[in-house]
């Protein structure tokens, strides 16, 4: 058993005493590495092996994220996912049980005792807490093994590439949609049925939400058939409400006067905020709503916000009637249709003095 402290004045006994004379720790057993050169230079040359061959993971990530076509498959799975989590996952593995098997086979291996001691620092207590620092620096053997710590350091560094190649997952960069898939003559259709729509379709104060009617394109003339996801991109960047107020009440700006059709607007469905879909319709006030973070725009006054974050009017695409009398695009937006991100204003100026 072992015998209890007791209280003493550190002032009058300033000696520290050990609390237990034996702890019973068993004799200590050295490792191969400890006492076989030869057996930790092959530990040292295994270990660096590890980390390189997760160097080079990392850069066959990179491959596949450069070579493999999303659409390929692998014995029914994803070839590309495949390869991106065999790759680092692999990688991650490797560099765990490389630095686990530095430290149980190579690190110093010896036990430490600690006394308790009291709760506020000193400098003598910081000036042992650097020492400790430093001892242990010294028992990984870092300095002393350069193979391990380089080929460490390029496999961390190797981690770093993953990281780039996934950021341009994260979208486009935040310069704005300069253009999208309107042009002059394109029809205006229901985004739900697809049906061109004409004036007498739609009543004072209502809203209809609409698309390009690029489904319907044909190739016969060179144009570019869009199918699939990419398909579905074009009209999204493109998507547009279409709204009818009396056009009394409609305050268009200079040179908007003919962008409407008998009080007929059409704007962009893609708050100037942080992008989120609009269509809340107020259609006493002539109000529109974004229903994230309740930016507000007058559409009877050119999509002006009159409340909340957004920074920007609402892109306003210009109309006209086709011979047939369907609603049509007389051109793409004049304005950049995105969110107010900060290059938006200067690279705005420049579509500006373009037009």
């Amino acid at each position: 058993m072992n015998d209890a402290i007791e209280p003493r004045d550190q002032a009058a006994d300033p000696v520290v005493r050990e609390p237990v004379g034996d702890p019973g720790i068993p004799e200590h057993l050295y490792r191969p590495q400890d006492v076989d050169e030869a057996q930790a230079k092959r530990t040292e040359r295994q270990i660096s092996a590890m980390f390189l061959i997760a160097a080079g993971l990392f850069v066959a990530f990179c491959v596949i994220y450069v070579t493999v076509d999303a659409e390929q498959t692998f014995l029914g799975w994803s070839a590309q996912n495949f390869g991106f989590g065999f790759t680092l996952g692999t990688a991650m593995l490797l560099i765990g049980v490389g630095i686990i098997q530095w430290a149980k086979k190579l690190m110093a291996d010896h036990e430490i005792v600690e006394m308790r001691h009291p709760a506020r620092s000193s400098d003598e207590d910081r000036a042992e807490v650097m020492a400790d620092i430093n001892a242990g620096l010294e028992e990984s053997g870092i300095a002393r093994r350069p193979m391990i710590r380089n080929s460490l350091l390029t496999a961390l560094g190797a981690l770093g590439l993953p990281a780039l190649f996934l950021m341009r997952d994260l979208g486009p960069l935040p310069f704005g949609q300069r253009t999208t898939v309107w042009k002059k003559g394109m029809r205006v259709v229901n985004d739900v049925s697809g049906r061109p729509l004409k004036p007498s379709d739609l009543q004072v104060g209502q809203l209809v939400n609409a698309e390009p009617a690029i489904f319907f394109e044909d190739d016969e003339d060179g144009e570019h058939l869009f199918h699939g996801a990419e398909l579905l991109a074009a009209k999204a960047k493109a998507a547009v409400i279409v709204v009818r107020m009396r056009p009394e009440a409609v305050r268009a700006a200079p040179g908007r006067e003919n962008w409407g059709i008998d009080g007929i607007l059409c704007y962009s469905k893609i708050c100037t905020h942080v992008g989120c879909p609009i269509s809340l319709w107020e259609q006493q006030t002539h109000h529109l709503l974004c229903p994230c973070h309740q930016s507000t725009f007058d559409l009877a006054d050119n999509g002006k916000v009159i409340f909340g974050p957004a920074y920007r009017p609402l892109p306003q695409l210009p109309l006209a009637l086709d011979s047939e009398g369907y609603l049509i695009a007389v051109s793409d937006f004049t304005e950049i249709v995105a969110p107010s991100y900060p290059e938006l204003a200067r690279d705005q100026k420049k579509l500006d003095r373009s037009s």
